[in-house]
């Protein structure tokens, strides 16, 4: 599967971006999908994820709260919804795909086969 993300871009503390991943094959429904990101000089880090329903949602305790990860299946979609944003946000966010069934969506990368390109998030002070 290709994905492809996009809607990063320069926003103000307190400001909000919505991330978009279009992914492309037929059985994007069946993924789980999470979103992932490295700032500078930093390992990258989960930030939330999908299961392939929608029904079930992780995120990391440092955007629970301000983040918020949807799905469309039918238009093959995965979006991120950030609100309150704050410097620290700033990172490449890279959106990911698991093709595996495992019953709920994992938060460790490695449990993600394909990876799209990332987009900038720069959050200034």
């Amino acid at each position: 599967v290709q994905l492809q993300a996009s809607g990063g871009g320069l926003v103000q503390a307190g400001g909000s971006l919505r991330l978009s991943c279009a992914a492309s094959g037929r059985t994007f429904s069946s993924y789980d999908m999470g979103w992932f990101r490295q700032a500078p000089g930093k390992e990258r880090e989960f930030v939330a994820a999908i299961g392939w329903s929608a029904y079930t949602t992780y995120y990391a305790d440092s955007v629970k709260g301000r983040f918020t990860v949807s799905r469309d299946n039918a238009k093959n979609t995965v979006y991120l919804q950030m609100n309150s944003l704050k410097p620290e946000d700033t990172a490449v966010y890279y959106c990911a795909a698991d093709r595996r069934s495992r019953g709920a969506p994992a938060t460790i990368s490695s449990a993600y086969d394909s990876w799209g390109q990332g987009t900038q998030v720069t959050v200034s002070s």
